[in-house]
């Protein structure tokens, strides 16, 4: 199953994007407010491999955070069935920086998709998925309203451990 390393968002942007949320949750659209569990949180996917070793998990942890993280409008990526709406991550020094470093400690992992590699990773946070046509068109229109960018900052580096349903928080934005 899959191991990811995510950038989770300062209190700030997390309520932001919960907000977004639950405005689409609460037009009966799908979205990431419908899962419930206790590790489900805003965040910015920065690798995924099938899966880390303990070596590789605790090399991450050395990895710094950005000092900052702008989510700017949305983005739609279009399966064949159906879409994903997320809000677009600005991708600053910084962060590039950050996503390089964990690529270069995964750079041995198994079963790293190519989407997540440097030069071809889109930054985002997810709002909702799994839209038909009709849901996208009523999802664009509800987030019409939101503002055009956020600021904020990283709260911490974290590993979501699929097989165990778990989240390890790596580092948090303060550690030294």
């Amino acid at each position: 199953m899959p191991q990811t390393i995510e950038l989770t968002l300062d209190e700030e942007l997390d309520a932001a994007v919960r907000g977004e949320w639950d405005l689409l949750s609460a037009a009966g659209l799908p979205s990431q407010a419908l899962h419930l569990g206790l590790t489900n949180a805003p965040h910015v996917t920065l690798g995924v491999a099938s899966a880390l070793s303990r070596a590789t998990i605790e090399r991450l942890a050395d990895v710094e955070l950005p000092g900052q993280v702008r989510l700017g409008g949305l983005l739609v990526f279009r399966g064949r069935r159906s879409a994903v709406v997320s809000r677009a991550v600005i991708p600053s020094a910084a962060l590039l920086a950050t996503h390089a470093a964990v690529d270069a400690v995964m750079v041995d992992a198994p079963g790293r998709p190519d989407l997540t590699l440097p030069g071809r990773w889109t930054p985002h946070v997810t709002l909702t998925r799994r839209l038909d046509d009709e849901q996208l068109a009523h999802a664009l229109d509800l987030l019409t309203g939101v503002p055009r960018e956020l600021v904020g900052a990283p709260a911490a580096l974290r590993h979501w451990d699929s097989d165990a349903k778990a989240v390890h928080v790596l580092r948090s934005r303060g550690d030294a």
